[in-house]
């Protein structure tokens, strides 16, 4: 469910009143009962909210929403468009939850609704999103967040974009970029994408960190000396690779059939680019976890709780890319069982 206070609620109960949501799987809600409850009132559905204690019990339909409900967590009494530490600490009490599940096998995939990061901080929570509450509960040392824009008008192809940093400072940027944390990125986005595209093969372009990447030295080096390196490497372990390309022509030629996925260098390098493109259907997916999990790509949004009615498009493309990553899994799985 994401935050309570935030946009999530509105977005899951508005996506369940279409039908969409229940062709791509079989979904139920972690989290808070009441809110869904309000939510549902409010969008002017009939949906009955039915609280379960465990994913077996979960019986979705079209006037069905299935919610489990974490032992422990209050949030009555939670203004809504507001950051509450209280609604921080519920957000991380559903994710843990349904981290705990997925690792367990009990559910295939994780589709995660935005949380806040000040509530987070405030309810003291010792993560700033969730890729590192992701990354620290499954116990994964290499992971990378993708911003994935499934097939459609603004990118035919599909595009995929995979950020060597993420939540941190701009000047923290430089020393955390070696050769062996930009082959890693790489080889995760070769992984990930594999099961998205046509063939199994996609082909991937790095960004570089400097203007015009580096005009050969002019502006910097780190195309020499870091990122030209793993591109080597990785094309060296069969990946289709290429670059460093400079970050204002990367994302057009993308889109123009070049590349199904880019690897950029920091967090606004990937998001401004790809959010300009497909805002309303962008999916991020967190790489490198031994589960799936997706995420709508918009914020809590609070300026915009309880008026008027949320888009879902991001929510349902998350719900449809993480079908197909779990089908992706199952597939491989039975690859390696060898079965038919």
């Amino acid at each position: 469910m994401g935050d309570v206070a935030g946009i999530g609620p509105a977005v899951i109960a508005r996506a369940w009143a279409g039908s969409r949501l229940l062709e791509l799987a079989r979904p139920f809600v972690v989290g808070d009962a009441g809110v869904l409850r309000r939510e549902v009132s409010r969008s002017g559905a009939k949906q009955e909210v039915r609280p379960i204690r465990e994913p077996e019990e979960a019986a979705p339909g079209a006037g069905i929403i299935p919610c489990l409900e974490v032992p422990g967590v209050d949030v009555l009494g939670v203004p809504e468009g507001e950051v509450d530490p209280r609604a921080g600490r519920a957000s991380f009490a559903f994710l843990v939850r349904a981290i705990d599940l997925a690792m367990a096998g009990r559910v295939d995939a994780i589709t995660t609704l935005p949380i806040n990061k000040f509530s987070l901080h405030e309810a003291g929570v010792p993560f700033p999103g969730h890729t590192e509450i992701l990354a620290d509960r499954c116990g994964a040392t290499r992971h990378a967040m993708m911003l994935y824009l499934p097939p459609g008008p603004e990118a035919p192809l599909g595009l995929g974009v995979v950020h060597a940093t993420l939540h941190v400072a701009l000047r923290e940027v430089f020393p955390l970029l070696t050769v062996d944390s930009v082959l890693e990125k790489i080889l995760l986005t070769d992984e990930a994408m594999r099961p998205l595209v046509e063939g199994g093969s996609p082909r991937i372009g790095v960004a570089g960190l400097n203007p015009h990447a580096g005009e050969g030295g002019l502006f910097g080096d780190e195309e020499r000396t870091i990122i030209g390196p793993a591109i080597a490497r990785a094309r060296a372990e069969g990946v289709r690779v290429e670059g460093p390309i400079s970050a204002d022509t990367l994302f057009s030629r993308a889109l123009e059939g070049a590349f199904e996925a880019v690897v950029v260098m920091y967090h606004d390098q990937g998001h401004v680019a790809l959010k300009t493109i497909g805002f309303s259907r962008a999916v991020n997916v967190t790489l490198g976890l031994p589960i799936i999990r997706t995420s709508v790509a918009h914020g809590t949004a609070f300026d915009l709780v309880g008026r008027g009615e949320p888009s879902t498009s991001s929510l349902i493309s998350a719900v449809s890319v993480a079908a197909r990553l779990a089908i992706g899994k199952r597939a491989r799985l039975r690859e390696g069982r060898g079965e038919g």
